[in-house]
């Protein structure tokens, strides 16, 4: 079966803080008659630091969606290579032995994608396919390990590369003064990941079942309004409750495949904010610490979009390799409301 290995993640080296984000939104925003609501809720994230592309004094300007999708370019250019190349190392494999490119983003456009750039640049075979989803917002981070295992188990001896790239800051409107956009700005960071699936092979979580789930219509519930200056970015204030409808389609998945979702050895969980993760345990049944991974995402780089998911099972490698046959489940949750599903256990194996 296929293989999801060890995902290679990264973040820029400008950081900005809890206390710099309230103090900006503090001074910029002085007069806004729900700033008290709107900071208190940015303090209840759990965010400490987030990492952006930018200084924070460059991030505020806005010199329009034209060069900030240059800047969108140039910097997943410049960044994105070297975390394919770690990624490619965990999992002992080279460009040449790589399949399909799954590329995700929700932050910049490129036409033709970064798959394009990166099959050249990186030497990859001409032949590889190409994936690029950039609909999915928060949710192509699980979306893209689903079709890496539809990938691989339509073709058996190949091996998936997945690429996340999402640079929040880029998105920032200084005139999108509702309490949902001031929240976002100090919940949302800039971050890359890559991973690998392989075929046949590998060290990691071995997918056995996938699936997706659309609450039915919530698709205005988180949203980007395109306009002159770019992504504007909606977030309605019942989507911390959709954790409630999803639990059950979690459920499901791992009844579909004779396990309880209750009951698991490790659970990678796209962490959107500190009330998805709390609501999720409640009706999951689940101890908080099982999130704990997603948490210390959260806290330490914030929602960094699609590479959370990536990041969360990142640390879980980092913990300590689970036994073989642990069984586990990694969910993204985003727009639509969407949530992309997978159940898998662990192998510890190596070269095929």
């Amino acid at each position: 079966m296929a293989t999801l290995c060890r995902p290679s993640v990264s973040v820029p080296e400008h950081v900005i803080t809890m206390e710099e984000t309230l103090d900006l939104a503090r001074s910029h925003h002085a007069d806004h008659p729900q700033l008290p609501l709107a900071l208190r809720l940015i303090e209840n994230t759990g965010v400490r630091t987030r990492h952006i592309v930018q200084p924070i004094e460059e991030t505020l300007k806005h010199p329009g969606f034209e060069a900030r999708n240059k800047l969108y370019e140039r910097e997943a250019k410049s960044r994105v290579p070297a975390v394919i190349q770690r990624a490619l190392d965990d999992a002992e494999l080279l460009t040449t032995d790589i399949d399909v490119i799954i590329y995700v983003s929700c932050t910049g456009f490129m036409m033709p994608s970064l798959t394009a750039w990166l099959i050249n640049e990186m030497a990859f075979d001409s032949t590889t396919r190409q994936i690029p989803i950039a609909q999915l917002g928060c949710a192509a981070g699980g979306a893209a390990i689903n079709r890496a295992h539809d990938f691989c188990t339509a073709y058996p001896d190949a091996n998936a590369l997945i690429v996340a790239c999402e640079f929040c800051s880029l998105c920032y409107q200084p005139t999108d003064l509702g309490v949902g956009s001031l929240l976002s700005n100090g919940l949302f960071g800039d971050g890359i990941a890559a991973a690998v699936v392989r075929g046949t092979g590998g060290t990691g979580v071995r997918l056995e079942r996938n699936g997706s789930y659309l609450i039915p219509k919530t698709e205005d519930w988180i949203a980007y309004d395109v306009r002159e200056t770019g992504f504007h970015f909606l977030l309605d204030k019942r989507v911390p409750t959709t954790m409630e409808p999803l639990a059950p389609a979690l459920q499901d998945l791992a009844g579909m495949h004779a396990w309880d979702a209750s009951d698991l050895d490790f659970y990678v969980i796209h962490a959107g904010g500190p009330r998805i993760l709390d609501d999720l345990s409640k009706f999951l049944k689940v101890e908080p610490h099982a999130f704990r991974f997603s948490r210390a995402t959260l806290t330490e780089y914030g929602n960094i979009a699609s590479a959370v998911v990536l990041d969360a099972l990142r640390r879980l490698f980092d913990e300590g390799v689970p036994e073989d046959g642990a069984r586990g489940l990694l969910a993204g949750f985003g727009p639509g409301i969407t949530a992309e599903m997978s159940l898998g256990s662990w192998q510890n194996g190596g070269r095929a």
